[in-house]
């Protein structure tokens, strides 16, 4: 690969990643996109996206290639989360204080926080999770059938992680409506749906939402320190590994994390479950047809296809050149997902959805490393369990109308589907 030069020239107009108007573009010119910028000589580099807390002349590298993405992820000690890993632009103290969980954190400070909590997740609590994603997902496929036509992310797949998550922690179902209008706020992305286009206002409600959640579990967990309860609220308040536990702020934080991460990612990957099943029909009939042996197949290659979490950032901590590439210490780089999951050179026909596809070697839940999704088993339990209800009880279920697509750059997300289910 070429270095580039010490100042380098940020890609613009219809190759801009900051803009929001290249995420309003068609899937096929987006993807169109990230193939041009796969077959550059070096990483792209654009500009920051406007940044509200201050002016900012600071660009990013765009890690689009599956070789750069896994490298990343291999080296956490020089591709560094601390300076954030879920914004382009460097945020302020007060925005840490909600969303400063260990995905924004190094070793040791992030190997610590993913012990306590790993911990908290024992074989037991496990099951009763597992078990919970079915009962959930009957009764949801109960109103359905009883609801008949609907918006299918309203219905369906909003419900099941979002459920799943306040079950577990022991959330009440009069704090469901709470807990959506928060996420939904949080990974708004540039949607004015959910947020306000005044950039101002739009702070204000991402903190509030931020706010409000952390003092939810942080009132919870105050109660379950004095009435324990089978709940990973309980199992977190209480969590003791080598003499050390989880601060009210920690947990806090890791609440938003889990809401939000896992409520978002899971939601979106069975929408676009939907989408990809109506409009690859012969997909569809081979999973009927051997439901048990073709659903692992399928679970990944929609999380592969669909990429529900498009980027995350990393930081450079020294000078190293990284697949002949010359990166300097403090320079900012995206590790795209999305395009690393259309990646020529590791899937063969990559643009086509193939739940038969063997090897699958995608990047959907993060890379190798610390930093690999925590919640990858319980979202592709999920989507499993949520996938064989719908088809063995509604097999005629198909979106009957274009998706709604979130306007973010962050998360691959379908805010309404139009579904039938003769």
């Amino acid at each position: 690969m070429t270095n580039p030069a010490p100042n380098p020239t940020p890609i613009t107009g219809e190759l801009d990643l900051s803009a929001n108007e290249f995420w309003a573009l068609s899937l096929a010119d987006r993807h169109a996109a990230f193939a041009k910028l796969r077959e550059l000589p070096s990483p792209p580099y654009f500009l920051d996206p406007q940044n509200p807390f201050g002016d900012s002349t600071d660009g990013y590298y765009g890690l689009v290639r599956h070789a750069d993405v896994l490298e990343a992820s291999r080296h956490p000690d020089l591709f560094s989360s601390a300076r954030g890993a879920t914004s382009l632009i460097d945020l302020p103290p007060e925005f840490n204080e909600y969303f400063g969980s260990m995905i924004n954190m190094d070793d040791p400070k992030h190997a610590r926080l993913r012990r306590i909590v790993s911990r908290a997740f024992t074989p037991k609590m496990i099951k009763k999770f597992e078990e919970d994603v079915q009962l959930t997902a009957v009764a949801i496929v109960d109103d359905l059938i009883a609801t008949g036509p609907c918006d299918f992310v309203q219905q369906v797949s909003a419900k099941l992680p979002l459920k799943i998550i306040c079950q577990m922690m022991g959330i009440g179902d009069e704090h469901y409506e709470r807990v959506l209008h928060n996420t939904n706020i949080i990974l708004a992305g540039g949607d004015p749906e959910f947020l306000s286009e005044n950039m101002d206002e739009a702070i204000g409600q991402i903190l509030t939402a931020g706010s409000d959640l952390a003092a939810l579990v942080t009132d919870l967990a105050a109660a379950r320190q004095s009435e324990p309860a089978d709940d990973l609220t309980t199992a977190l308040a209480t969590a003791n590994v080598d003499g050390e536990q989880l601060t009210p702020a920690e947990l806090a934080s890791f609440f938003i994390l889990l809401v939000v991460a896992g409520n978002e990612t899971t939601r979106n990957a069975i929408s676009h479950s939907l989408v990809l099943l109506t409009d690859n029909p012969d997909q569809r009939e081979l999973l009927l047809a051997d439901f048990e042996g073709k659903i692992a197949g399928t679970v990944e290659e929609v999380v592969r296809y669909v990429s529900p979490v498009i980027w995350m950032r990393r930081s450079l901590t020294r000078d190293a050149v990284v697949n002949g590439h010359q990166f300097r210490e403090g320079d900012k780089v995206a590790l795209i997902y999305w395009s690393a999951n259309r990646d020529e050179s590791v899937f063969a026909d990559p643009f086509k959805f193939d739940i038969t596809r063997s090897p699958n070697p995608h990047v959907g839940f993060g890379g190798a490393g610390p930093h690999f999704c925590l919640g990858a088993h319980l979202a592709r339990r999920e989507i499993t369990v949520m996938l064989r209800e719908l088809l063995q009880r509604v097999p005629g279920i198909h979106a009957s109308g274009q998706p709604d697509r979130l306007l973010s750059s962050f998360i691959n997300g379908i805010k309404h589907l139009p579904c039938k289910l003769d």
